[in-house]
């Protein structure tokens, strides 16, 4: 800490939520590595195997291998720190890199949220509207939804990390928890933060609100449509949504059928 205007300002945080216990840290070390490497080859791989494969650059699995991106990056901007902390003892954080920390962690999150909804889009497009799939889910469309989903992670981090940090630190510096979360630095703040806790809930409920119904909503459509698949099985509807299914949908297609051939002999 330094003294600025008779005030201790915090210029670093002391991150809680690690053990103390000694006994403890080279295990978790261990343990929180092994995880961490088999994250990183986990998504890393899978990422490579979407790139490499024509038959897989699709809406969905474009948008699986984004998220395997989002979850490799908002692991590897905590669980570094928290490795570190295990094997030095070191509970330290800096005022810049909790920011850092704080600001990737959220954008992470948001888009990871966003890019869920997309998911989601895409089972309505190739269930409900098989005729469109290819229009609906071209390559601009899947650029629009990365773009806007990031945009939107971004967004969100820039306003509500730039408001955190806005406030004045010249207090505690005891962050309960074991990385640099928005409420649990924000709690820390001397100065008024009504209005900063206002808009980290407004703005953090709008991002999740509008993601749980994009998915709610396509999850409804596509349960309709099953639903008259059942009800009209040699329907023009169902033989239409057959006939333009998109290939990479083909074992559903046969199970499908199936089913229907079942329900007919009933």
């Amino acid at each position: 800490m330094m003294s600025m205007e008779n005030n201790t300002v915090v210029t670093e945080f002391i991150l809680l939520g690690l053990p103390d216990a000694p006994e403890m840290q080279v295990p978790l070390f261990i343990m929180f590595t092994l995880i961490y490497l088999i994250t990183l080859v986990g998504n890393l791989g899978m990422i490579m195997l979407i790139l490499l494969d024509s038959h897989l650059h699709t809406l969905m699995y474009f948008s699986l291998s984004n998220l395997s991106l989002v979850d490799f990056g908002y692991s590897s901007a905590i669980t570094p720190n928290v490795m570190a902390g295990f094997l030095t003892g070191n509970k330290v954080i800096s005022y810049n890199a909790c920011t850092a920390q704080m600001f990737f962690f959220t954008v992470f999150a948001t888009v990871e949220s966003y890019l869920l909804a997309s998911m989601a889009y895409d089972c309505y497009a190739a269930v409900c509207k098989p005729l469109h799939y290819t229009i609906t889910t071209a390559t601009n469309m899947c650029a629009c939804l990365a773009i806007g989903s990031y945009a939107c992670g971004v967004l969100n981090a820039s306003v509500n990390t730039g408001d955190t940090f806005s406030l004045s630190f010249c207090r505690s510096n005891l962050v309960h928890h074991f990385f640099c979360d928005l409420p649990a630095v924000m709690v820390l703040s001397c100065s008024d933060k009504h209005m900063s806790e206002m808009v980290l809930v407004y703005i953090s409920t709008f991002h999740v609100f509008f993601a749980l119904m994009a998915i709610f909503i396509s999850c409804m459509f596509i349960f309709i449509t099953i639903l008259k698949m059942h009800d009209h099985p040699h329907s023009h509807f169902t033989q239409s949504i057959f006939k333009y299914m998109p290939e990479e949908t083909s074992f559903m297609q046969t199970t499908c059928n199936s089913h229907i051939h079942e329900w007919t002999e009933k």
